[in-house]
Parts: structure tokens; sequence; C-alpha cells
């Protein structure tokens, strides 16, 4: 099987569609669908963007037909623990405070009369694997940490689905299943020294930095720090006290990425590590696929973008 897989989409409909066609893909019946090939999507379809449902529209339909294989994104991790009632039914799994409701203000609002449907988005996002383990090639939204995913299939009799005892026990921070689900879906972290940090893309500001977990020539934080270019000169340029690697052999299968808002020109991390998140929600942003055909060393001339479209 040949594989094309799309980065985060955040609610950009009118892009991926645009994606799909320069692809090479024709929406017949309903679906897209190519002759020869199909499409792994990375994660993170909702929020930020103007079409929260109809990228929805475009990406169920094509899973649900087996045109596609998707895995879970932080966002949608994050709308399950928001719309889930809390344990006795106090309060909800995911706070809904200023900052978590802004944040999921575009998916809200796209579902605002319509809880039914709403609902049944949010119970498919719970279908959804937390990686992908194809032989050939990987797939998790973060980071490709082996420890954790083995935990986490150890403790679930071998599932990679957000179960609800997973769920329960992932938004508790004191639980190591809050530390793989973090990990997977969003990131290895590192503490910044103390009394230094950075404003992210929304303006907050940050203690932690997200880190090029299998970069071992990164030895300050600036170097470590994998993220917004525009970002990178905040980071201070000093040695990293503590361990921020994950041992991932350059022999191993390729592993594809979402989530960390890169910009430029797409190109491979590593020999076998590619992220695919070129900041689509932000104007002037690119949703990225990569065209991948068997190769254990990724090349740059497999990536395929297309610049943000307004709806």
């Amino acid at each position: 099987m040949s594989y094309d897989l799309i980065g985060d989409i955040h609610g950009c409909a009118t892009t991926l569609a645009a994606l799909l066609d320069k692809l090479g893909y024709t929406a017949r019946h309903g679906v897209y669908r190519h002759p020869t090939r199909q499409v792994i999507f990375l994660g993170d379809f909702i929020d930020r963007g103007p079409g929260q449902r109809e990228v929805l529209e475009i990406v169920r339909p094509m899973v649900d037909a087996s045109q596609a294989l998707a895995v879970m994104g932080n966002h949608e991790f994050n709308a399950i623990a928001f719309h889930t009632r809390a344990t006795g039914g106090h309060g909800w799994l995911r706070p809904h405070t200023d900052k978590n409701t802004h944040q999921h203000a575009a998916f809200l609002d796209a579902y605002a009369n319509d809880d039914a449907t709403r609902d049944e988005a949010i119970a498919w996002f719970k279908t959804l694997p937390l990686w992908l383990d194809l032989g050939a090639l990987r797939i998790v939204h973060a980071c490709w940490d082996t420890a954790l995913i083995e935990s986490i299939s150890n403790w679930q009799d071998g599932s990679n689905r957000l179960s609800d005892a997973l769920l329960h026990q992932a938004v508790r921070a004191s639980s190591w299943q809050f530390e793989a689900i973090e990990t997977l879906l969003k990131g290895k972290e590192l503490p910044l020294p103390k009394g230094v940090s950075f404003l992210d893309k929304d303006s907050h500001p940050r203690h932690n930095i997200r880190v090029r977990w299998w970069d071992r020539s990164a030895t300050t934080y600036r170097g470590a720090f994998i993220g917004p270019a525009s970002a990178r000169t905040t980071i201070p340029d000093d040695e990293i006290v503590g361990d921020h690697l994950i041992t991932y052999d350059h022999d191993a299968p390729p592993v594809f990425l979402g989530h960390y808002w890169l910009e430029g020109e797409p190109q491979p991390l590593a020999r076998n590590i590619a992220c695919l998140d070129y900041s689509v929600a932000r104007p002037g942003g690119k949703l990225v696929a990569y065209r991948f055909d068997g190769e254990q060393r990724l090349r740059a001339d497999r990536f395929v973008s297309v610049t943000r479209l307004e709806p």
C-alpha cells in the first residue's frame, strides 16, 4: 500500500479539499478516493479554523470507507475530556476554564445548536487509535516513545485506543497514564531554567519547551526546541539540565508526526522522522502531506503542500 500522510487540519476544510485534489483524490459518492493510495491523517482535525463540521464530513467518510486511516491528536483528546463528566458527575475531565473554552471555541460554535451531532463527533474521536504501527512506518501525533506505548498497550490488554479507564487516569497529573498521553499526543517537554519563559502561539507564557526528543546533537535549550521559528530566539541557548531524549534508532521504521506548528519549507527532521504540521491554522500556513511508497530514508521531494485557503 502507498500512503499519503496528512498533518494537522484544524478546521481548514477548503485547504484539505484542495490538498486531496492536488494528490489526485476524487470525491465519488461523498468519499474522496484514489485508485492506488490511502490517506493517513495525523490528528488535530478540529479547533481554530472555520470548517469544523466540514473537515469531519471529509475525513470520517474516508475512514469509514477504508480510504483513510487516522490517529488521535491532542485536540481530539482535549475535546473528549472537555465533554466528559468527571467521576461522580461533578465538573468535567477537562475544566471549562476561559482558556480551555477559548481554545475549543470554533468547535463549540460549529455545534452550538446541535448537541446530538456534536456528541456523535466526540464518540467518533474516541474510536481513533493513539498510534499506528504498520510495520514499514509508524504514526503518532507528537512523540513515538516505545516504552510508554508498550505500557499503555500492556495495561489495556493490547489495545491502542483510548478506553474510558485510560481517559479518566490520563487527566490525573500524578498518574503515569497522564505522562504517557501528554508525551504521545503533546510531545516531550523540558522545563526551562528558573525564571525563564516565552510566549506561545496564543500569547500564553510557557515555562516548558517541546523538544527534539530524537536529536542527540541538541545540547542547549534553543537547539532542542521544536516549534515556530519565531519563538526560537526567546529560548535561552544555555546547556540543558536534565534528560530530554527518547531513543529512536536511525534504522527504525519512519515515524510521522504532527503537532509542532513548524514554518518554512517542509523537510524531514531526521532520516526517518517527519513532521507534517506546518501551521495551517495561521494565515500563510500550509497543509502538508508526505507521499510514502515504502522508502526507509525519507526524502524532501516527497512532501506536497497547499498554502492555507480562505473559506
